[in-house]
């Protein structure tokens, strides 16, 4: 019977998780603060993790490069520690990454809800023309 899902996903899975309570745990960097690990892609080989971060705070563009400058910085202590952890032969190498998405997100809600508040002005102006013309 064939698994549901390859074995790079299930380390990017485990990976996630790990890094996810080490970051919280263990680094203490002012510049890094409170991290969400949103993703990590391992590639097939498994020697290269991608992990994909977001910060809880709202930052500028220098701070959160400086963020990530400081989790690339440890990527080599979070995979020693990784490896005293996981049971794995060899523990990939980690690259991390700032993800916008949340950010992005935000930002596209807030202009669906600005059209929509602005529609309904608008359809609030052409009901009361109607109901003047309904009078007359």
């Amino acid at each position: 019977m064939p698994r549901e899902f390859s074995r790079s996903e299930r380390v990017a899975d485990a990976l996630q998780r790990e890094l996810a309570q080490l970051i919280r745990t263990d680094v203490n960097d002012p510049r890094v603060g409170m991290v969400n690990v949103t993703g990590v892609d391992v590639n097939r080989d498994l020697a290269v993790a991608k992990v994909y971060v977001s910060f809880i705070d709202d930052r500028e563009d220098q701070a959160i490069k400086d963020a990530v400058a400081a989790l690339n910085g440890a990527a080599g202590y979070l995979r020693s520690q990784l490896a005293s952890r996981m049971t794995m032969r060899s523990v990939p190498t980690l690259k991390f990454f700032y993800d916008a998405t949340a950010k992005t997100g935000q930002y596209l809600s807030a202009l669906i809800d600005r059209a929509v508040a602005s529609d309904s002005l608008t359809n609030d102006d052409v009901a009361v023309d109607t109901k003047k013309k309904d009078a007359e």
